[in-house]
């Protein structure tokens, strides 16, 4: 198999459960194990596999953490675009993630704080006010039906109670 077709086979499987070890891996792709582990050695050192992460339903458990997605519109910079302005956005630590998008604002983010004020706060003092932001569309996340391809609710209701007059 191709290295590279090979290299996206093994952060497919990684990505889906990141609990495979190298075995399991060679298993699938019916690859050494030494090569599986060594590849994936290789991705940890050079920064393509950044660390392994289990999804999470928070809806099970007590959470006092709000989260919100926030659309930013902003002006690129001359030489460098968007970048000097994402750079200095994802330094803050209630952004959780990032991305540059198109259409009508230019970045996406994940904000996380220990409640819509604190959040409120984030975005009227810190985020705002920044040079080249020109305005901002605050999403405050309410539930999550699915995250990181795993339905986080069953697809099952309770049978609802039957209701006489």
């Amino acid at each position: 198999m191709e290295k590279e077709v090979l290299t996206r086979e093994i952060l497919d499987i990684l990505e889906f459960d990141s609990r495979r070890t190298p075995a399991d891996i060679a298993v699938m792709l019916d690859q050494p194990e030494d090569l599986i582990k060594s590849m994936i050695e290789e991705m940890e050192k050079d920064g393509t596999i950044l660390t392994y992460k289990a999804v999470v339903n928070r809806q099970r458990v007590e959470s006092k953490k709000t989260q919100c997605i926030i659309e930013v519109q902003c002006s690129p910079q001359r030489g460098v675009g968007f970048d000097s302005i994402a750079q200095r956005i994802y330094k803050f630590p209630e952004v959780k993630s990032l991305s540059l998008m198109s259409g009508g604002f230019d970045l996406l983010l994940l904000v996380e704080g220990d409640s819509m004020k604190e959040i409120a706060f984030f975005v009227a003092e810190k985020l705002a006010t920044l040079d080249h932001v020109k305005s901002t569309s605050t999403h405050f996340l309410l539930k999550r039906y699915k995250e990181g391809g795993y339905i986080l609710e069953s697809e099952e209701k309770p049978p609802r109670l039957a209701v006489t007059p």
